[in-house]
């Protein structure tokens, strides 16, 4: 009888075991795929944001080319004339209507 009851105290302490070991196993693979997630998550913000970087750069030189632009009082006086109809003394403005 003392070896049925250790073999069914070794089968349980193995069973335990197998829980145990099952339970770590488990929660070191969830944590394992959830930081793989986030990672993919912040890798392809990354890249958004390094494609928006780009862009707003490109806006950027734009801007600074215009600022340059308007520091020219002669290219100030031309858009003026061109965009709000402006014209110098002893000029005429003719419109002429866009056919769009």
């Amino acid at each position: 009888m003392t070896k049925k009851k250790s073999n069914v105290k070794a089968k349980r302490r193995i069973f335990l075991f197998f829980i145990v070991f099952g339970a770590i196993i488990g929660s070191l693979s969830y944590s394992f795929f959830s930081n793989v997630g986030k990672m993919i998550e912040i890798n392809n913000e990354k890249h958004e944001l390094k494609n928006k970087l780009v862009s707003l750069k490109d806006e950027e030189e734009v801007l600074n080319s215009d600022i340059k632009k308007l520091e020219d009082p002669e290219y100030v006086a031309r858009y003026a004339r061109e965009k709000y109809l402006y014209s110098k003394d002893g000029e005429l403005i003719i419109r002429i209507p866009n056919d769009d």
